[in-house]
């Protein structure tokens, strides 16, 4: 038997969960952790996390196991929302997620659980762990969940081995539907409960509204590149010598297109967006190509196959590396096929990280789509998430 935090959300993932511990007969804590109290841009009133809570609570009660909360807004500000602010302040568009993962659910808030004297951290995510032994040390494994449909080891990516080693996933092996149903057999109040959607503790929010609390509204031209006027696209050799030119982002200026509109701030757009744009007149709908927050300009195409929405590779900065398996490190000069996804519950693309002493060239066998700088590139070897990092 171990003592085991399982963080409680008011959700049926992390109902379940703890609901499977019981049964295996551990001793189990239940914490709540409250990460957000504004409702600055919410599109909703509903789900604020004293209703959490209060259905947490009400499983927890059900399933006979002590209650706890415990408030980490501060950090969770100061390490996410922060974070996030500062990235779309710098024209990226930040994964949340992620860091709410790293920073806080295996960071502050295991710091909590292991005040309770925990032996593990259990949460709701649909992904897997595994111990291997490499040479006399044990190695924690993280694994894609047995649901193709909610695999949330992206979510996982930038986990270390110390968090691993204290980290518990329940329901990696269920499928969605035989959560509910185990929900629905046990009469758990979160049976029927839709899940959460929108930023990681925030809920659904209108982001430019939530971004507006510290990114001021800024008038600029909104750019056409038309597809015409792009150079034809030529079989380029995958060589060092053209690394840069496969990886790194189309330098699009203001002569290469003509302006049709304006927006209300480079900082607030992505690549790849399609709503908020505004602009009419067109056959196929207009999407984001390219952001320039220093002149204030965006850069759109028509139509969802515009070659100004592909690229070949990307880049991630030394800096910004981040192997789970530090023992699978590439060295400088290496090559080394992986399965790579850059953006949650996106297909796994075959591809190559090509690593140099200034960060590593990501070459994918097919051109992919809205490659997007601040985004995590997570790169797996089979069903293992191996390490991921930053896109520039």
């Amino acid at each position: 038997m171990k003592r085991i935090v399982v963080g409680l959300s008011g959700g049926v993932d992390s109902s379940v969960a703890a609901y499977l511990l019981k049964e295996q007969g551990h001793d189990l804590i239940a914490l709540f952790m409250v990460n957000w109290h504004e409702r600055v841009g919410a599109i909703t009133s509903s789900c604020t996390w004293e209703e959490d809570a209060l259905i947490a609570k009400m499983v927890a009660k059900k399933l006979d196991i002590p209650f706890h909360i415990v408030d980490l807004s501060k950090d969770y500000k100061k390490r996410v929302v922060d974070y996030m602010f500062a990235e779309y302040q710098a024209g990226r568009t930040p994964n949340p997620d992620v860091l709410c993962n790293r920073e806080i659910k295996f960071d502050t808030f295991m710091d909590e659980a292991m005040k309770f004297d925990a032996d593990f951290v259990a949460t709701g995510h649909y992904c897997r762990k595994s111990d291997i032994d490499v040479n006399g040390e044990t190695i924690h494994q993280l694994l894609a969940g047995k649901d193709p449909n909610k695999d949330q080891s992206y979510f996982l990516c930038q986990l270390n081995q110390a968090q691993l080693s204290k980290a518990m996933f329940p329901i990696g092996e269920l499928l969605k539907p035989e959560v509910r149903e185990i929900a629905r057999q046990q009469n758990l109040p979160t049976a029927e409960r839709k899940d959460s959607q929108g930023i990681c503790f925030v809920g659904k929010v209108d982001l430019p509204t939530f971004l507006q609390q510290q990114l001021e509204p800024k008038i600029g031209n909104v750019i056409e590149i038309a597809e015409k006027f792009m150079a034809p696209k030529k079989q380029v050799e995958i060589s060092e010598e053209n690394y840069k030119k496969l990886c790194f982002p189309y330098p699009y200026k203001p002569w290469n297109g003509e302006v049709i509109g304006e927006h209300q701030g480079a900082h607030f757009y992505t690549i790849g967006q399609r709503k908020g744009l505004n602009i009419g007149g067109y056959k196929e709908p207009l999407f984001v190509l390219g952001t320039d927050v220093n002149r204030n300009i965006i850069y759109v195409g028509e139509g969802k196959e515009h070659p100004g929405l592909f690229r070949q590779g990307l880049f991630i900065s030394t800096e910004n590396m981040h192997w789970i398996r530090e023992d699978l490190n590439m060295k400088v000069g290496e090559r080394r096929n992986f399965d790579i996804r850059i953006r949650y519950r996106q297909p796994l693309e075959k591809g190559s990280i090509h690593l140099k002493e200034e960060g590593a060239y990501f070459l994918f066998e097919n051109e992919q789509r809205g490659i997007t700088p601040g985004q995590f590139a997570a790169w797996y070897s089979g069903e293992e998430l191996i390490g991921s990092g930053v896109i520039t």
